[in-house]
């Protein structure tokens, strides 16, 4: 056994979301050099909008993972990664959009249930399964 056949949804989800933060770390990078900020935002609220964004990314997206991988291997349905995989991915694309462009708004709180629901559903159904060894 090795680890893409253990783990095949999740690996595509962090290969994905991966190559998805790229970008957003880009446009901050960009951003600093262009106003000349090394150091916090300065004052500029583009520049804090892409730091939010990218960071409210970075504190999400790879706890969700190792809660997915958790669920995959606990033998979660293919169906359930998926949706959650998918819902995690538009969610967080949908929440960086937001706050990038207006910095408020239904797309936000749209962005972070899309994001919770899977925060939730992939350890819960881990807890499930280690009910259900121990009974």
């Amino acid at each position: 056994m090795n680890i893409v056949s253990t783990f095949p949804v999740t690996l595509l989800f962090i290969a994905l979301l991966a190559l998805v933060q790229i970008p957003m770390t880009v446009a901050v990078g960009l951003r600093r050099l262009k106003t000349e900020t090394h150091f916090l935002d300065g004052g500029d609220e583009l520049l804090l909008k892409r730091m939010r964004a990218h960071g409210n990314f970075t504190e999400t997206v790879p706890i969700v993972l190792l809660a997915m991988a958790a669920a995959e291997y606990c033998g979660a349905p293919t169906s359930l990664l998926w949706a959650g995989g998918c819902s995690l991915l538009l969610g967080r694309l949908v929440h960086y959009g937001t706050l990038v462009n207006s910095g408020f708004g239904n797309g936000r709180a749209v962005g972070m249930l899309l994001t919770l629901a899977p925060m939730l559903i992939f350890p819960g159904f881990v807890l499930w399964a280690l009910v259900g060894v121990s009974a």
